[in-house]
């Protein structure tokens, strides 16, 4: 939207807070467009860091912890059917 300027004025920091936002929410899109939208020299270190955000947000505890308790709950229903 603020990219574009539909139905808003032009923005670039904007555009890039949403998007952020978007991608630390976990929306694939969003980090694509924060990754493809900064190739050019100037924008390369803010390639980098939304490339960091979405690295840190898919190494949270909670992911971790996510993946243990998924672990556990797969492991007692096998159990349970043999």
């Amino acid at each position: 939207m603020y990219y574009e300027g539909q139905g808003v004025e032009k923005d670039k920091k904007k555009d890039v807070y949403h998007l952020e936002q978007a991608a630390i929410g976990g929306h694939p899109n969003a980090r694509h467009n924060l990754g493809v939208g900064f190739v050019s020299k100037e924008g390369f270190d803010e390639a980098l860091r939304a490339r960091q955000v979405a690295v840190d947000f898919m190494k949270s505890p909670q992911r971790d912890k996510a993946k243990v308790a998924l672990s556990k709950l797969k492991a007692a229903k096998a159990a349970r059917q043999n």
